[in-house]
């Protein structure tokens, strides 16, 4: 699962059908393959309205 977020994230472009076959393969349902779709395309999309509108991390977030 974290294989397949990463990739989506990274390289989206690149996802194909056998990554949703992995998963299900692993035990993952059809609703499961969803939910981490959307989970990390939403962090991908709320990541990019703060870095395009130039909001800094809170205080209590360690900087990497």
């Amino acid at each position: 699962m974290l294989a397949y977020a990463v990739k989506l994230t990274r390289v989206p472009g690149e996802m194909t059908a056998s990554d949703v076959e992995d998963l299900r393969a692993a035990g993952f349902s059809d609703r499961d393959v969803l939910d981490i779709v959307e989970v990390t395309a939403y962090y991908a999309y709320a990541n990019r309205i703060a870095d395009g509108l130039g909001v800094e991390p809170e205080g209590w977030l360690p900087e990497d």
